[in-house]
């Protein structure tokens, strides 16, 4: 079941997702820009007002998005980094905490990544085959807890070395 806190953070990740605000979202549905506004989610009390159904239609049909894209939590909104594979050899691309650096980098929407500084890096060569081949994506999770049998990737700026977790990798 989807709570009220729930509903609005759909919104809030639609219009993000969308590159907009909550307002640049409803305007682009044709709807009134405060429609959206955080002062309009609570009624005189602190009681919950919920948008209408037909302004969570409006704004779907505007974004192209499917209600269960919508009401699932993670979907279509988390956006990560995608560095390319190259820039990892080449250096300057993560700080001294081994999170990506920079700005510029390409980005994806990846759904189902709890660790907030996840990032994705695309697989440029066949040097890491048979287990990577170039065209690959990984999405690395430099906060993740490596488990028995997850594959790590470590690298190592001067002498701060840092392991991350691989998360996921396309085959």
């Amino acid at each position: 079941m989807l709570s009220h806190a729930d509903i609005w953070r759909a919104i809030d990740r639609l219009a993000a997702d969308s590159g907009t605000s909550p307002s640049g979202l409803a305007r682009r549905a044709g709807l009134d820009p405060t429609t959206f506004n955080r002062s309009k989610r609570l009624a005189a009390g602190g009681r919950a007002r919920w948008p209408s159904t037909e302004s969570i239609s409006k704004i779907l049909a505007a974004t192209g998005r499917s209600l269960a894209e919508f009401a699932s939590p993670g979907s279509g909104g988390r956006r990560l980094p995608l560095i390319p594979g190259g820039c990892v050899a080449a250096g300057g691309c993560f700080d001294a905490q081994g999170l990506p650096a920079g700005d510029g980098w390409a980005e994806i929407d990846f759904p189902g990544i709890a660790d907030p500084h996840a990032y994705a890096m695309r697989v440029d060569d066949d040097a890491r085959a048979p287990v990577y081949r170039a065209g690959d994506m990984i999405v690395l999770g430099p906060r993740g807890a490596a488990r028995a049998g997850d594959r790590v990737a470590f690298g190592r700026r001067g002498e701060v070395g840092f392991l991350h977790r691989i998360l996921w990798a396309s085959q």
